[in-house]
């Protein structure tokens, strides 16, 4: 199965992950402009009314982009929408979407046929995060058009599969739009990412360490010192199993090592019960890619950055002794 048109606009292949708090239309803006999905959370806009005036900007800019590269047109944008019952903006927040007609929606915390059926109703696509194969199937049962698997080492909410036991399992049945997250940060992720069978590495822990980021210059610093071994997988926060960076709970005073767990039924986007905390401010998500981040730069040279790693181990795999071994196999 082919990608939807929209998608086949996408000169690398890449999402930047929608960032709660942190994405906003300039960071958007850079990742289209420099060729993959940049993305953001509708909830991002606040108050609601400001949705309206973001996705003006957004749509505006890039349109003026277009007219002015034509060689190298930026990438189409998406905008997450939280579809749990806690979020009582999304009737709100996709009106505003329907005007703008948003190319790709993201859908996260349930899947509902009607939000479905609105986004296809203005020609959009719909991706839905997904964390294990049963979740995989209730979504395309609903009507979205493809996937976002949320593999273990994901920054924020995640899931705890194995990546190449959960795109295998939905490569099984599923032949359409799928994209993969899971401690992505380096070109050679991406790649291996594909060879596993994604059409799109998801990526957003890297993208916080960028200039355009709305995220404090504490939280980027953050993600360039730490590593793997300094995020924390726990429910406390939110309800829902999130990696969060384990600086910022002992700055709330709360030892990372060592965290009660939350009750998923009372799930709170400011700060879960019994935290000290606010997710996403206070408690910084991060996923467990975020060794290979070593600065703090623009959007446009990250993106370069996974490009030229991107090339460099294609040509690093067509030289290696495995791959021969592979070849002569037949």
């Amino acid at each position: 199965m082919s990608l939807p048109q929209v998608l086949q606009r996408v000169p690398l292949p890449i999402i930047g992950a929608p960032l709660f708090i942190i994405s906003h239309p300039r960071l958007v803006i850079e990742q289209c402009k420099a060729g993959i999905v940049g993305s953001m959370p509708a909830l991002n806009a606040r108050p609601a009314a400001q949705l309206d005036d973001w996705l003006a900007e957004i749509t505006e800019t890039l349109a003026a982009w277009d007219r002015d590269h034509p060689e190298r047109p930026a990438a189409p944008f998406a905008v997450n929408q939280i579809v749990h019952k806690s979020n009582d903006r999304l009737e709100q927040d996709m009106a505003v979407c329907a005007r703008y007609k948003v190319p790709v929606v993201i859908t996260s915390l349930g899947a509902r046929t009607d939000i479905n059926d609105a986004v296809h109703g203005w020609g959009g696509v719909v991706l839905h995060d997904i964390i294990n194969n049963g979740f995989a199937h209730k979504a395309i049962d609903k009507g979205a058009d493809g996937l976002v698997a949320v593999a273990a080492g994901a920054g924020g909410h995640a899931g705890v599969k194995s990546p190449f036991a959960l795109v295998q399992e939905i490569r099984e049945w599923f032949s359409g739009p799928l994209a993969l997250s899971g401690a992505i940060a380096t070109g050679d992720a991406v790649l291996g990412a594909l060879a596993m069978g994604a059409d799109f590495a998801y990526i957003g822990s890297a993208f916080i360490a960028t200039v355009e980021a709305r995220a404090s210059d504490a939280y980027k610093q953050c993600i360039v010192d730490c590593s793997s071994d300094d995020i924390v997988y726990s429910s406390l926060f939110t309800g829902v199993h999130g990696n969060y960076l384990k600086p910022s709970i002992r700055a709330a005073g709360m030892d990372p090592d060592h965290l009660p767990e939350s009750d998923p039924s009372k799930m709170d986007f400011g700060g879960g019960e019994g935290s000290k905390g606010k997710a996403w401010k206070d408690i910084w998500g991060c996923g467990q890619g975020i060794g290979a981040v070593k600065a703090v730069v623009p959007v446009a040279e990250r993106v370069a950055q996974l490009r030229d790693e991107m090339a460099a181990a294609c040509r690093r795999l067509a030289a290696t002794a495995a791959l021969n071994r592979l070849n002569c196999l037949g």
